[in-house]
């Protein structure tokens, strides 16, 4: 995109005119704004960058980079920056916003000021993630060495959602950075270690040690939120997670350059009162996000059947955070069912929530200053549709679906009022006219009126001069620079009136002025300017009134949220055939016939149904099951649905099994798969090595372990080593519930020194060479891993594969050279040759 310059410079002292006060302005404000962020300086209607800004916003934004005077320069209208801004957000950048603070006067410089600085964690008002997702700024404070209490906040900007946590050591405050993958996070300056926590996705901030404060965070909080004590919000026995709050509260306000109106009280989690997945859990299971790139594997996309964004997000956080408590968990399970027992009623819920939008966001935007008229409307539509939701919600049975069809506040005086203030079809921006109704305010209606009339008076003039002057085509128009004019087009400039005062001279016609229509352009002109401040002053006082409902709405839009998420469960339940888990106290897994959320959506249609299955594990059933099978024929999948299963249940879902009797789990663990950590210098085997041991340190027997092929990274021998002493540990000293799939086919000889370990196996059928994946579990082990049928799957060339089963005799039969030694691998064509001569060798014998 160009821009010329020459047509956006209109100031005094600016660089069109070669002078320096403007540039002396600028480089004073940008010393006032980190070294980092791109300064947006408004000039008129565009924003300007220049020098190194310059530079970096023209490649980045993808501007036409121009110089004037050496100073390099690129600019892009201020209507449009918004989708510039989140650009530069998304790439990790941060954004100031200079803007023009004082009246604009003709010939003189514009006062000018720092308004926000915006960043990737800190962007209120831009539109620069999914509805559905939330977009963190977190604070991490270091605790008292490797094992002491964290600090840990997070805070989305854009709906206030504001939470604390102090993690148990700087492993658990790590496995929560992770999980969260926060946009933006704000470290100590010297910190090194925490950023290798993240990934490039996640810009870090650093700010000043004594930011982090516990009493300083303490005393800002109680400040926000204008209370004597944290006692009410649950954080009175928190140290570290206050100077992590007190953190995020300050770089708000510095960079937002006022209070944050709608930052909701800080809500506590503490892992104790959930079901704890570490980040490698969380990205084997595909919980938020697939493994890898196509098509969308996530659990998230087989439950999402939400309406609302705030549902979206509720949802997101739901599996963040799975419960722990057995009410808490079977009081979700009650409201799924109400929905599935009333499917008109889930319909006509799900139908009020196709008119809500997103009321926390909203608030979020007006509270910060960049909201209008628009969003107000929006949030009048989403009030008026709140009576019958709340009507319709309420007749649903299920305690839950009740309370929170209660907690939401119909606002009826506001309704009232965004009805009777604002107009239906507003304008963009607060700087134009039409936002506020007629017949709302008086004054404004005398302004208004002032302006018909004198609109009224032109088109009166105008046909009165055409037919004076006999010019058919005369015509008066407005334009933004020079007023009104009557405008004679060149061939009838002999019929123009001595009286007429000539004022414009454009390509095709001549502009002029008489005296009494100057007279009333003052007039409609300061009616229109009369207009247009009374209603900003209007719009302000309306959208107040919405901000001091602030905590009401967020409430509702919180309430919204969760019904939304349980109907949009019964609604997944509905369509797959989901049942109703039973939550015991004992500690066994019974599961009949169980299917993978996931890959039973994906099936589905296809040639291949999904194949269910048992599983009864934990207390007397045992708790420990090897199994074994070859690759490709499902292991995996029955190990990860296992996972799930358990998994949905504490989320709040109905799950995908015929019957399910299931504990409450404290912990899921998984070891699937490894990739190098080239970054920290870390091997496949490694990284398996320290997932193994985080699992043996931390698993109770009140968890769930998954195991996928441990040892796989070294020699056989080491790997069938670590792999049954990890089986052993698991078994004696944990008592966790563990599925340990391998293709050590030697680990079932662990059943027959231990009473708790069972083995099953993937069941196959042999045809000829091929095999057959029959994906059924069964009991006993396997004694054949099939790599050479999945090899010749995969495509390998019938040499190669002709050439592997030669090798795989071999080393099966264990023969022997003529030394005596074994022949472990023989030359090409040699077994044959071998087998020949035993064979003669044996008519000799005996």
């Amino acid at each position: 995109m160009r821009i010329e310059i020459g047509e956006r410079v209109r100031e005094k002292g600016g660089m069109a005119e070669g002078s320096t006060p403007m540039m002396k302005q600028y480089q004073g404000l940008r010393a006032q704004v980190p070294k980092d962020a791109l300064l947006f300086f408004r000039l008129g209607d565009f924003y300007e960058l220049f020098f190194q800004d310059a530079v970096e916003g023209a490649r980045l934004l993808n501007l036409t980079l121009t110089k004037r005077n050496t100073v390099p320069m690129c600019g892009l209208p201020y209507h449009a920056a918004e989708g510039y801004i989140a650009k530069v957000l998304a790439s990790g950048r941060r954004v100031a916003l200079c803007d023009q603070v004082g009246e604009v006067r003709s010939g003189q410089m514009v006062e000018r000021a720092i308004t926000r600085i915006l960043s990737p964690g800190c962007a209120m008002g831009m539109e620069v993630t999914e509805p559905k997702l939330p977009r963190w700024l977190a604070a991490v404070r270091r605790g008292e060495g490797k094992s002491g209490r964290w600090g840990f906040a997070l805070l989305d900007a854009s709906s206030g959602d504001f939470r604390v946590s102090e993690p148990a050591g700087e492993i658990a405050c790590r496995e929560e950075v992770r999980r969260t993958n926060p946009a933006e996070i704000l470290v100590v300056e010297e910190e090194k270690e925490i950023p290798s926590w993240v990934d490039s996705s996640t810009s870090v901030t650093r700010i000043p040690d004594w930011t982090l404060e516990v009493d300083m965070g303490r005393t800002l909080l109680c400040e926000q939120y204008q209370v004597q004590s944290l006692d009410g919000f649950g954080c009175q026995e928190m140290g570290p997670a206050l100077g992590a709050a007190g953190a995020l509260l300050r770089y708000i306000r510095e960079t937002l350059k006022g209070e944050i109106r709608h930052c909701q009280a800080p809500k506590p989690f503490r892992s104790e009162e959930i079901l704890q997945l570490d980040f490698a859990t969380q990205r084997n299971l595909e919980i938020l996000e697939s493994a890898s790139q196509g098509v969308n594997t996530s659990l998230l996309r087989a439950l999402d059947q939400t309406c609302t964004p705030m549902g979206g997000r509720e949802l997101r956080s739901w599996l963040l955070r799975p419960l722990r408590k057995r009410d808490e968990v079977v009081a979700r399970h009650e409201a799924v069912a109400g929905f599935l027992e009333d499917v008109g009623g889930m319909d006509d819920v799900r139908e009020s929530l196709q008119e809500v939008r997103d009321i926390a966001r909203l608030v979020g935007r007006l509270a910060g200053g960049s909201g209008n008229a628009r969003d107000l409307v929006a949030l009048r539509a989403t009030l008026q549709a709140l009576p019958e939701l709340q009507k319709r919600g309420q007749k649903v049975s299920g305690a839950l679906n009740r309370r929170f069809s209660d907690q939401i506040q119909l606002e009826r005086a506001l309704v009232e009022e965004l009805e009777r203030g604002i107009a239906d079809d507003p304008p963009a921006t607060t700087r134009e006219g039409g936002m506020i109704r007629d017949g709302y305010d008086r004054q404004l209606d005398e302004a208004r009126s002032a302006m018909r009339e004198g609109r009224s008076w032109i088109a009166e003039l105008q046909a009165r001069e055409a037919e004076r002057t006999g010019i058919k085509s005369l015509k008066i128009r407005f334009q933004q620079v020079s007023g009104y004019g009557i405008e004679v087009t060149k061939a009838n400039l002999d019929q123009v009136p001595k009286e007429y005062e000539r004022k414009q001279t454009l390509a095709q016609v001549e502009r002029y002025v008489t005296p009494e229509l100057k007279e009333m352009e003052a007039k409609i002109l300061g009616a229109e300017e009369k207009a247009l401040h009374r209603e900003g002053q209007l719009f302000l006082q309306i959208r107040d009134q919405v901000l001091a409902r602030t905590r009401s709405l967020q409430e509702t839009a919180a309430a919204i949220g969760s019904l939304d998420v349980l109907a949009g469960f019964a609604v997944t339940a509905r369509r797959w055939h989901y049942v109703r888990p039973v939550m015991t106290v004992e500690q066994c897994i019974r599961i009949r016939a169980g299917r993978h959320p996931v890959v039973e959506q994906i099936l589905a249609g296809s040639a291949e149904p999904f194949v269910a299955n048992d599983l009864r594990i934990g207390g007397k059933e045992g708790t420990l099951m090897v199994l074994t099978g070859p690759n490709m024929a499902g292991k995996s999948t029955y190990l990860r649905q296992a996972a799930l299963i358990c998994f949905m249940a504490q989320v709040g879902s109905f799950v995908p099994v015929q019957a399910a009797e299931l504990p409450l789990l404290d912990r899921i663990f998984t070891r699937i798969g490894a990739g190098d950590d080239l970054a920290r210098g870390q091997s496949t085997f490694l990284v398996e090595m320290n997932e193994t041991a985080l699992i043996l340190h931390h698993a109770t027997r009140d968890s769930l372990v998954i195991l996928d092929e441990i040892g796989r990274g070294t020699s056989t021998l080491d790997g069938l080593s670590i792999a049954w002493a990890v089986g052993e540990h698991l078994h004696d000293e944990v008592q966790a519930k563990t599925l340990f799939a391998t293709h050590y086919h030697e680990l079932a000889e662990l059943a027959l020194t231990r009473s708790g370990v069972m083995n099953f196996r993937v069941d196959v059928r042999e045809e000829k060479d091929r095999v057959v994946f029959l994906r059924r579990i069964v009991e006993g082990g396997a004694d054949r891993s099939y790599g050479i049928q999945v090899a010749r799957l995969a495509g390998l060339p019938p040499s190669v594969l002709r050439r592997a089963g030669e090798i795989l005799q071999g080393l099966e039969e264990r023969e022997t050279d003529a030394s005596g030694k074994p022949a472990r691998i023989q030359p090409k064509g040699a077994a044959s040759k071998l087998k020949k001569e035993k064979n003669q060798l044996d008519l000799f014998q005996g």
